[in-house]
């Protein structure tokens, strides 16, 4: 018998969804990152991993998105074909598409339109988040099934893939692969590993096997009861041997889970896929039996661990509006910061105008002397915020204005997250500057930090405007000194050696 599904409860469904893992991590992840946090030896590590459960609770409180990096949306739509709509004027993607608008532009918790339109070109932003990328299978049943995603940029550029020979160790390509995604993905997370089929297929179910829930911990305890879970669990332990730990500061936890997914391939082949869930995972699977919208149960608040405000730990009051390049010589790497002061900020659209206008002699709109830049895209305010959440995005991204920006601007440092590559790190050397490191993932929590904020130029860029932010005790991590030591080279190499010398 068919089971009719009203098109406006599939859409309402999608619609809530998005606005539902906006600010609320699943309780799985809550669990493991707490057990992540308890274990923690490396300061800096678990003062990381404090501030990102801090901010998930503080986003779910608050209704607020946990990382200003609202995603590229990605469903998994599984259709029984005794299935049908009370209405068939819409496609499946139309209909995810007009869930996806109205999830992003909900007025109490407007997210951060993400998309652009001709990526090849214009790059466009459609201003609705939409379109998403939808799967869609058709299996027997009477049920539809939606598993869905908000991706970030910062996990989603870290997917890796290569076609193996059949007799290439998977082992020593995820261990050697793993180092060369940095820290852009936000550690620690979960790994999603696609084996078999074709090039496609490879990494539709890396990113299929994200969806799952965390288990690894219960995995260890029961014992693996195929190759596949015994291929998880080595995979758990040697990558976290690797010692890069949250944020890439060097630690205990680099992956909370394994995920892995395969399918039968050619003789001739080992695809192999690589995608990364990132702190701010963000995913949810829902039922329709065409009873009405779908139910979202939400975590509750005695599922988040009471924690100190991690943010302040053994931290630095540091004044921005009196700041000089001899103060900042004598910052050391791991040194955690409280800011306070004017910043400005500017991610990768001003980075390139800017360049473009020093490259033709142009007066530039802003002065950059002597001041930080923090790279955001923050989400636009509701009610009576200042700012919505304005976690800092991937900093390898400018490190090909890094040096034109400090020798013609004046700035004297950069906050962002992860990473130098050592074109910026030379740079920063060069010119006695200093990289800061915000936590990814904490974007509600750094926004309470800012205390004023308005665009001061290229507001036709939307969030990637420039915007001066007033800010009080806004937590950081000196990454890369005046020096050009690099906490991002140093502190895995001395947690790996930890970990194998005292087999943590």
């Amino acid at each position: 018998m068919t089971v009719i599904i009203k098109q406006q409860d599939f859409i309402q469904s999608i619609a809530d969804s998005l606005q539902f893992i906006s600010y609320y991590h699943p309780r799985d992840f809550i669990i493991a990152m707490t057990e992540a946090y308890n274990k923690e030896q490396s300061i800096a590590a678990k003062n990381a991993i404090g501030q990102i459960l801090l901010n998930s609770k503080m986003a779910a409180e608050g209704k607020r998105p946990i990382c200003q990096d609202t995603g590229i949306v990605c469903v998994f739509v599984t259709i029984g074909m005794d299935v049908g709509f009370d209405k068939v004027n819409q496609s499946i993607q139309e209909m995810v598409d007009i869930g996806v608008e109205l999830a992003y532009n909900f007025p109490d918790n407007k997210l951060r339109a993400s998309i652009l339109d001709d990526p090849a070109f214009t790059r466009k932003n459609t201003k609705t988040n939409a379109p998403a990328v939808v799967h869609i299978e058709m299996v027997p049943g009477s049920n539809i099934e939606v598993e869905i995603a908000a991706k970030g940029g910062g996990s989603e550029n870290k997917a890796k893939f290569a076609m193996l020979n059949p007799s290439d160790s998977i082992i020593e390509w995820i261990l050697k692969t793993v180092p060369t995604m940095g820290a852009g993905w936000c550690p620690p997370g979960i790994l999603g590993i696609g084996i078999g089929g074709t090039a496609e297929k490879a990494m539709l179910l890396a990113k299929k096997s994200l969806m799952q829930p965390i288990n690894m911990q219960q995995l260890i305890t029961d014992g693996p009861k195929n190759k596949i879970e015994e291929l998880r669990i080595e995979l758990y332990n040697k990558v976290n041997a690797l010692g890069i730990g949250a944020q890439g500061l060097g630690g205990l936890t680099t992956v909370l889970d394994i995920k892995i997914l395969d399918y039968p391939t050619h003789a001739a082949s080992k695809p192999i896929a690589l995608i990364p869930n990132c702190a701010a995972t963000r995913h949810i699977h829902f039922t329709l039996d065409g009873s009405g919208p779908a139910q979202l149960i939400a975590p509750e608040l005695k599922d988040y661990p009471i924690l100190d405000t991690a943010a302040q730990v053994q931290s630095k009051t540091v004044n921005l509006n009196s700041i000089t390049k001899e103060q900042i010589a004598q910052w050391k790497t791991g040194e955690t910061l409280l800011l306070t002061g004017k910043i400005l900020t500017g991610r990768d659209a001003a980075h390139k105008r800017i360049i473009d206008m020093l490259n033709n002699n142009e007066k530039l709109p802003v002065d950059f002397s002597g001041k930080f830049i923090y790279y955001v895209g923050p989400v636009d305010p509701v009610r009576n915020e200042i700012v919505g959440p304005a976690g800092p995005t991937t900093a390898t991204r400018m490190d090909k204005f890094t040096r034109q920006m400090l020798e013609q601007t004046g700035i004297i440092g950069m906050i962002g997250k992860s990473e130098r590559g050592q074109i910026a790190i030379d740079a920063i050397k060069d010119n006695k500057a200093v990289y800061l490191i915000a936590v990814g993932g904490a974007a509600y929590l750094i926004s309470k930090a800012i205390k004023a904020a308005k665009v001061v130029a290229f507001a036709d860029l939307g969030m990637e405007a420039i915007y001066e932010f007033d800010v009080l005790d806004m937590p950081v991590t000196v990454a890369v000194d005046t020096k050009g030591e690099s906490i991002h080279q140093t502190a895995p190499i001395i947690w790996a050696q930890k970990i194998q010398q005292q087999n943590l």
